[in-house]
């Protein structure tokens, strides 16, 4: 059997181009090279304390990544998924304060209202486009600044600290609505598991479902998937729905296993991070995990350089956006050869 070695082959010369042009960076600043490399290495994989928080900063990005690759598949841009993550994280602290159930009913209520909330907000964006015309867009960046200041709202309004004027954070909530952690460490293994759990049905509905292939359809040709017979409007709202469902869900795992509240920042820049380890994974959720994992590991270990060496933690970002960078040109690029040998065989 022939194995097709095109993205492996990608991936490989990308990281080494990325390698390359940081290294390069290093030098011109005089900085450590092998000592960046080393403290990126053990500070996020040192120690189990270390690799439990890099798993936990992974479970969002991967999250966002399985909800992404929903609407990518269908040929939309959903850079919205920000503010659906805001959205899960809004509706899983409305039942994490209101409600006071145990924990084996608050936890599973708090996971399906949160990814109601992400599903809410992800309509929102479908129907700007399916029945306004709005692009996927301009229409999720629009509402991501909403929910945004709605999260502010909430925070110096109506859920502000009782007799504290600050724009920090809710009140923590009851710990019946966190998820559980092992002892510690700050390491859920509820929101590791709903993480790859997401992937795994991301995973079996574009492979093994008519759902997933009628999706698939519709992102190759809009026009055509129509012709065929499928109600392409009606599958795009779903893809909207589905992919704001899941990206809601690491709101939920943000607010009950990392923050305990919720505050400002609470979507952290996972969804745009997401984009990135998507188009790196090139649409495929089966490299989702382990790219978001890497991505995680740069994210955590980048700490210990501003910690030990004086460098900006936005050097990580400098890498990861590389590496994407990278990927991208030299796929490109095998593709315009693949094209350039397909034409000359024909001219022969």
């Amino acid at each position: 059997m022939k194995i097709n070695q095109g993205p492996i082959y990608s991936y490989s010369i990308a990281i080494v181009v990325a390698i390359i042009f940081v290294s390069f960076l290093l030098a011109l600043f005089e900085i450590p090279i092998f000592e960046t490399y080393k403290l990126l290495l053990t500070g996020s994989l040192g120690s189990t304390t270390k690799f439990g928080d890099t798993l936990m900063v992974g479970v969002p990005v991967i999250i966002a990544s399985a909800s992404l690759v929903i609407t990518f598949k269908a040929g939309l841009w959903n850079i919205g998924v920000e503010g659906q993550i805001i959205a899960g994280a809004v509706a899983a602290s409305f039942v994490a304060r209101e409600l006071q159930l145990p924990t084996g009913i608050l936890l599973p209520v708090m996971i399906l209202v949160g990814a109601f909330g992400g599903a809410f907000w992800g309509l929102l964006v479908g129907l700007l486009k399916v029945k306004g015309g709005v692009n996927e867009i301009f229409g999720g960046l629009g509402l991501n600044f909403v929910a945004t200041g709605l999260v502010v709202y909430l925070i110096i309004g109506p859920w502000s600290r009782k007799g504290i004027a600050s724009t920090s954070g809710t009140e923590p909530f009851h710990q019946n609505a966190w998820f559980p952690t092992l002892e510690g460490f700050r390491l859920s293994p509820l929101a590791v598991a709903l993480s790859f759990l997401v992937v795994f049905i991301v995973i079996y509905v574009f492979s093994r479902t008519q759902f997933g292939l009628k999706l698939r359809a519709i992102g190759l040709n809009t026009h055509s998937s129509y012709r065929f017979g499928i109600p392409t409007s009606k599958y795009l709202l779903i893809a909207f729905m589905l992919g704001g469902s899941v990206a809601g869900l690491a709101g939920v795992t943000q607010v009950a296993s990392i923050h305990h509240r919720l505050v400002p920042s609470i979507s952290g820049g996972y969804g745009y991070l997401g984009i990135l380890v998507v188009l790196l994974a090139g649409y495929r959720p089966s490299l989702v995990i382990p790219i978001a994992f890497f991505f995680s590991m740069i994210a955590i270990g980048s700490i210990q350089w501003q910690l030990r060496l004086g460098l900006h933690s936005s050097l990580g970002g400098v890498f990861q956006g590389t590496l994407v960078l990278s990927v991208i040109l030299i796929s490109a690029m095998r593709l315009i050869q693949q094209k350039r040998n397909k034409y000359s065989k024909v001219g022969d």
